[in-house]
């Protein structure tokens, strides 16, 4: 191997080279003190919890997805069930017939974090290790019939009628095309994002990853749309057109107490979207959410820092309004709590994402 591919598909070097694959610390750290500076402005507490009042915690940490999806009308999520850890498998197949669910399925952590431990389930035997390894409540949901994913952040001050889209990523998921004479595990070695995926990817795939593609056959390695788990992130804010600001605001009133956050949703046609049509919200991020636009390959470090402050801000002041209204800023010693509940949760859910 020469040295320019040693450098460019060398698991250290695709992470020194690439901002976007930095640990979340190593991004946020030099910017903590414009957030503190903002906790200190509302009075040493942390004001996001006000920002979105229905979710717990302003859905910045520890939220639970069961409680959030309620708040959605139906039409706008795929349907879903909880299941509490521990519960028996006859129970869950039970309450599978009972709403009337096919496979595939998706399995995911009640309180989630980065799309761990979440898994496409194809029959019962998948379904019953989920719910062996899976030591922590989850959700069973119904796949969504669409096929293409985008994240777009909306925000809208309390005491504004409108809202805004601030940013709208789109999601590439892992894919190779076959030449007919690779096996799968040399076309993943191809591209520095995948290989960064290995470990996982031989998990999915075992020996599957010794198969020859045919010459034009293309196939998605992993069915997330998640930045930490391989889908590439493209910025296109740039869609956020009227039509498409007016509908996405149109919808999110509906949402009660929601103000700030991500909607990760599902769709086949651009237009359809557009025009506020044919899609599934599949998740509702809250105040923790990341402008993840800001992921996107031709960004830099210093757009993110810019992307990241312009957002808190936003944020700050639908807390400080929604405040003024009367629903309460977290205290230091319940945030620090939080903070504690969710580190002890994100170990457990790498103790889950190793063992499916």
């Amino acid at each position: 191997m020469n040295l320019r591919k040693l450098f460019s598909h060398h698991p250290f070097f695709i992470r020194l080279l690439n901002w976007e694959y930095w640990s979340f610390d190593a991004i946020y750290g030099l910017i903590y003190p414009v957030f503190a500076a903002l906790c200190i402005r509302a009075g040493g507490k942390y004001f996001f919890t006000a920002s979105n009042p229905t979710i717990a915690n302003g859905g910045f940490l520890m939220e639970m997805k069961q409680d959030i999806y309620p708040l959605i009308p139906d039409q706008y999520y795929p349907a879903f069930f909880f299941v509490q850890a521990g519960t028996s498998v006859a129970f869950i197949h039970q309450q599978i017939e009972q709403h009337q669910f096919s496979y595939p399925l998706i399995a995911k952590p009640a309180i989630g974090m980065q799309g761990k431990a979440v898994k496409k389930i194809h029959d019962k035997e998948e379904l019953e290790h989920y719910a062996a390894v899976c030591t922590v409540d989850f959700l069973v949901q119904q796949l969504s019939p669409y096929q293409h994913e985008v994240g777009v952040f909306y925000h809208r001050l309390p005491n504004e009628e409108n809202g805004s889209v601030t940013g709208i990523v789109a999601k590439e998921p892992m894919k190779v095309t076959g030449d007919g004479v690779s096996t799968l595990y040399l076309l993943i070695c191809e591209v520095p994002r995948y290989i960064l995926q290995m470990n996982a990817l031989q998990q999915i795939h075992g020996a599957g990853l010794q198969r020859v593609l045919a010459k034009g056959e293309e196939m998605i390695l992993a069915p997330y749309g998640n930045h930490a788990r391989g889908s590439k992130f493209l910025d296109w804010t740039d869609k956020a057109d009227a039509t498409f600001i007016n509908n996405i605001d149109a919808v999110c009133k509906q949402i009660p107490g929601f103000y700030y956050g991500r909607l990760d949703i599902m769709y086949n046609d651009w237009n359809d979207l557009r025009n506020g049509n044919n899609f599934h919200i599949i998740e509702l991020n809250g105040a923790g959410s990341d402008p993840t636009h800001m992921y996107d390959p031709k960004h830099s470090l210093f757009f993110a820092w810019k992307e990241i402050i312009r957002h808190w801000f936003i944020l700050y002041r639908i807390s400080k309004q929604n405040h003024a209204k009367g629903h309460p800023y977290m205290r230091f010693k319940d945030g620090q709590k939080m903070f504690r509940s969710n580190t002890a949760l994100v170990k457990k859910l790498d103790v889950i994402a190793e063992k499916l």
